[in-house]
């Protein structure tokens, strides 16, 4: 109990620097590309990354206190408010540092003190983070797909790290990450060769090879089928409700990163039932 109780902890922590990270990273990369156009100078391009400046307050500038920036604590000590300005702190920021510390907190109930866990845990950082990302701006950034996608592949190099492991061999991780980009690579361009139209992104092609790549080539039939089940649920959901119209965008992948999650935890399962049940 103890051991997940730490997992959760350290999750809140994470989440508080994946809210940083989700802010900061479209910026970094947005100046990056008007560099050459914008008339701020390099250094002061250099001095904006994940690092520094330190936290302040959007509305105010106020330079945020250590104190009030514990995870979740603070923003409830703060009533959901900025302590120079008062302006509303977005419930966004400690849903984030539950939502990580509830997914860490759950992975190392189902992997303990694992090598498996260590690699969990930072798959699921990676994928919070791009799904946020992708919910606020419409990108995954390549920064955070390559990273996971090689991620993946040098996990399984070390394969197998112990018995039992959800992670694949190497033979079937680079088939992943080939199918996997491949795959939807296809979807994208039939899609748009029928209607004129694009239905998805290459970031989406990325992740999903990064998927393939840290969950093997054998779990993408599960996280296709899981990821256009949830988000056409999610998509009728929010017709239904009329917060957006028939052809406003829908970012693909948090559905993609929910799919890769579940695949993680009970993939095996999953598969082994209905195999099972053919």
């Amino acid at each position: 109990m103890l051991i997940i109780v730490g997992g959760i902890f350290l999750g809140l922590i994470v989440g508080s620097f994946l809210n940083v990270l989700a802010y900061r990273l479209p910026i970094m990369i947005e100046n990056k590309i008007n560099d050459t156009d914008s008339n701020k100078s390099k250094i002061d391009l250099e001095a904006f990354n994940l690092i520094t400046p330190s936290s302040r307050c959007p509305i105010c500038n106020y330079k945020i206190q250590i104190w009030q920036n514990i995870p979740v604590i603070s923003w409830l000590l703060l009533k959901g408010k900025c302590h120079h300005c008062e302006e509303r702190i977005s419930l966004r920021y400690p849903l984030v540092e539950i939502l990580t510390g509830l997914l860490s907190g759950l992975i190392v109930w189902k992997f303990g003190i694992t090598p498996a866990a260590l690699a969990g845990l930072f798959l699921i950082w990676i994928l919070i983070s791009l799904s946020l990302i992708d919910l606020e701006h419409q990108i995954l950034p390549d920064r955070l797909n390559f990273m996971l996608l090689w991620s993946g592949i040098t996990l399984a190099l070390f394969y197998p790290l112990e018995p039992n492991l959800p992670y694949p061999d190497l033979q079937s991780s680079i088939i992943g990450a080939m199918l996997g980009y491949l795959s939807l690579w296809s979807v994208y361009w039939l899609f748009r060769f029928f209607t004129g139209k694009e239905g998805i992104g290459y970031g989406d092609f990325k992740l999903l090879a990064a998927l393939g790549a840290w969950l093997g080539w054998q779990m993408l039939p599960l996280i296709i089928l899981l990821s256009a089940s949830i988000g056409t649920l999610i998509g009728l959901i929010i017709i239904k409700l009329k917060v957006n119209d028939r052809d406003s965008p829908i970012p693909f992948g948090p559905f993609l990163s929910m799919a890769g999650l579940i695949s993680l935890l009970w993939g095996e399962d999953i598969l082994t039932k209905y195999l099972n049940n053919i």
